[in-house]
This record gives C-alpha cells, structure tokens and sequence, in this order.
C-alpha cells in the first residue's frame, strides 16, 4: 500500500465518522426540539407550534442531507476497515433514531388529541343559542317616515 492510498483511506475514515458525529449531533437536537413541541402542544401556543414544526422540519431535512453523504462513504469504510469508535457511534446513532420516533409518535398522538379538544370547542361555539340570534341592538333599520312639514 502507498502513502497515498493510507493518505485517502485515513481521510474517508475521518471524514466518515465526522458526518456520524454530526448526524449523531444532529439527532440530540431533533430530540430537544421534539420535547419542546410536547410543552408547546400541551399550552396550545399556535405560534410557537408552527416555529417548532418548522425548525423540526429543517433538522429532519439536515440529517436525510447527511445520510446521503455517509451511505456511499460507509460501503467505501467497510472496504476499509473497521473499528470500536465507529461500530459505538453507530450504535449510538441507531439509539438516537428510535429514540427520536418515538418520541415524533408520541408528539403526533398529543397535537391529535389536541385538535380533537380545539374542534370539540368549536362544535360547542356553534351549538350555543346566543351565538345564533342576533342583537336587539344591531342594525335596528332605516327611518321609513319622514317629515317634510316641519
């Protein structure tokens, strides 16, 4: 083997467990923000949902970014070599990706609950007599008699 081939190879090893490390960072984000959305989607604070929906949506695009780059490099460190700190990391990776479904699920089933409770609210708005009739004072008509003579 060449300096040069120990050179690449040393260079995709690195650079292979730089992208798990950042997928791996990446991941604990998800997870933070996802258990940020549970508080945000137990208060009913709209706003603050559609942030964190946002922001899960750009780390969600961030981490499927990076497992394009780490696919084709992983079948080339296979090739390699393999060693205790990446088989950890991935480890650690796969972890953090079951982890973050399940708390994604249990996110999902409170905001379903959630509408379930704000369309119950609205059901019970359009079903209260009061909101139906309208008011002595409203609109009351134009004069239909005028004076003239004065």
């Amino acid at each position: 083997m060449t300096d040069e081939e120990r050179t690449q190879r040393v260079a995709v090893v690195k650079r292979f467990r730089e992208l798990l490390q950042a997928q791996r960072d990446r991941f604990r984000e998800y997870l933070t923000v996802l258990d940020k959305q549970q508080s945000v989607i137990q208060g009913g604070d709209t706003e603050a949902l559609l942030a964190h929906v946002e922001l899960e949506e750009h780390i969600v695009r961030d981490i499927f970014n990076i497992q394009k780059v780490i696919l084709p490099l992983e079948g080339l460190y296979h090739t390699l070599r393999s060693d205790e700190e990446t088989i950890s990391l991935k480890a650690s990776l796969e972890a953090l990706k079951r982890e973050a479904t399940a708390r994604s699920e249990r996110n999902r089933e409170l905001l379903s609950g959630r509408m379930a409770e704000i369309r119950q609210e609205i059901k019970s708005l359009r079903g209260n007599p009061y909101a139906a009739r309208r008011s002595i004072y409203a609109d009351t008509g134009s004069p239909s008699l005028l004076d003239v003579k004065g």
